[in-house]
């Protein structure tokens, strides 16, 4: 398990800063906790959130929070072993037929669900518009599916200020309940409510926006991975030659990372 060594230093000199900007104008650190805003603004998201979504989805949300500080198993820049595998494949398609094709990948044991999937929609005889319309509407699908914790996410902060400012209007009708015409107590009183406000910015800022743009991209990423498994497949089940899909998948990658069967990568040079 690798980390994301820049999403972790911008929480850490996120956090910093703020902290910093708080010692220099006080000594007194302990006066920013406050458990019954935290309670609110917690709370009042988490429980917004259960009502609005489905809770397995709420729970893979809140999972994701802790993930945005892993690294990214698939990027742009690392599909170079997806194409190789398929062009791999082309050359079994070729010797031995999609007969072949299914022996061979039934002996590795494929992981991946949907690579699994085009497999098996191209041993199937179907025509390529078939497979190439029934994996766009599978990875249209898992799209959908994987980006609702994020949807989850950008509505936990959007509703974190709103909670903060009921923990705000919470703490001053409680401080001026207790008044009694002690008019000594106000100035403490009101920075302990206006604490909600602050926590309810920061986790929306710091915490929910974070995890929902990082995991989007994850999924992005993913569903661009899945464009180029589709069309290796229907390539596959046009009988195309290895070259062909080479130059083909080839549109997917960076330029500087295009594949050549000879020669390993080529360079291009714009």
């Amino acid at each position: 398990m690798q980390y994301s060594r820049a999403s972790i230093a911008g929480a850490a000199i996120g956090f910093f800063l703020i902290i910093s900007a708080i010692l220099i104008g006080t000594n007194n650190l302990l006066g920013f906790v406050s458990m019954e805003g935290l309670m609110i603004v917690i709370g009042g998201s988490l429980c917004v959130a259960f009502m609005s979504f489905e809770a397995n989805y709420v729970i893979i949300a809140l999972k994701s929070i802790g993930l945005m500080f892993r690294k990214a198993e698939i990027t742009h820049e690392n599909l170079q072993k997806d194409l190789v595998e398929i062009i791999a494949w082309a050359r079994i398609v070729k010797e031995k037929g999609l007969l072949g094709l299914e022996t061979e990948t039934g002996k590795k044991g494929i992981q991946d669900p949907f690579v699994q999937y085009g497999i098996n929609m191209v041993v199937s005889n179907y025509s390529p518009e078939e497979v190439r319309h029934m994996m766009e509407t599978a990875a249209d699908a898992a799209f959908e599916r994987a980006t609702i914790p994020s949807r989850v996410l950008i509505a936990m902060a959007s509703h974190a200020p709103a909670f903060g400012m009921v923990g705000t209007l919470v703490g001053m009708v409680i401080m001026l309940g207790d008044l009694d015409g002690d008019m000594s107590g106000i100035g403490s009183g009101l920075a302990i409510s206006l604490l909600a406000t602050l926590y309810g910015v920061v986790t929306a800022r710091m915490l929910y926006m974070p995890a929902a743009a990082k995991l989007m991209q994850k999924q992005e990423a993913l569903r661009f991975r899945n464009q180029l498994i589709t069309e290796g497949m229907t390539l596959l089940v046009g009988n195309k030659s290895p070259r062909y899909i080479q130059d083909r998948l080839n549109s997917f990658l960076s330029f500087d990372r295009h594949y050549d069967i000879d020669k390993r990568y080529k360079q291009v040079n714009i």
